[in-house]
């Protein structure tokens, strides 16, 4: 009976920990604090890095890029170093990273709207198999400066990851995060794909 109480003690402490963490509103505090709008009300109405850039520039798109996938990171490498339970399987760092990309797209913040958790969740990768994490951020940053178009990266990117992961790592619940979370960003872009079919997506550079 305290066992399994301790079990589900951690592993709500996992989903509301990682949850509250990947809520909080990175692009949101940047823009209103530098220039007191809404970036909700900007662009794509996206709290993410790319939104961002439209605001305050690349600097800022970079950095807003690096504090979201430290934010994604975090929650799963604390999870990896303290976890009591499942670790032979690596599912809890697996349930902090799912936290993670839905707190970054619903932020209990901002009333349950976000970012697209890309960075987020790459950021996740790199937290649960570092090689895989830098190979699917290379493929992201190669196919976004060859087509100019963030957000065919990012899905490229993405839809490739459970494979790389797959290749790259033993833990199988590793590969079915990456499946889940390329399943739930794409459809997130789904409007971006909408617009890339008809050739109406802003490019990240001209």
């Amino acid at each position: 009976m305290g066992y399994n109480f301790s079990l589900v003690l951690e592993i709500f402490a996992v989903i509301i920990g990682a949850y509250i963490i990947g809520s909080i509103p990175t692009g949101y505090i940047i823009v209103k604090a530098a220039t007191g709008q809404d970036i909700r009300q900007i662009g794509s109405g996206s709290t993410g890095a790319t939104n961002v850039k439209r605001v305050m520039g690349k600097k800022w798109f970079f950095i807003t890029l690096l504090l979201d996938a430290f934010k994604g990171a975090l929650p799963v490498i604390l999870t990896k170093i303290f976890a009591t339970v499942f670790t032979g399987i690596g599912l809890l760092p697996v349930i902090a990273a799912v936290a993670v990309i839905i707190g970054h797209s619903k932020s209990i913040f901002l009333k349950f709207t976000g970012g697209k958790s890309v960075a987020s969740g790459v950021g996740t990768i790199l937290a649960l198999n570092w090689i895989a994490g830098l190979v699917i951020a290379a493929i992201w940053a190669i196919i976004t400066y060859c087509s100019k178009y963030v957000s065919l990266g990012s899905i490229i990117a993405l839809a490739l990851s459970p494979f790389i992961m797959w290749f790259l790592d033993k833990h199988i619940a590793f590969s079915v995060y990456c499946a889940f979370g390329a399943i739930y960003i794409i459809w997130l872009h789904r409007t971006n794909i909408q617009r890339l079919l008809k050739g109406e997506e802003n490019k990240v550079r001209e």
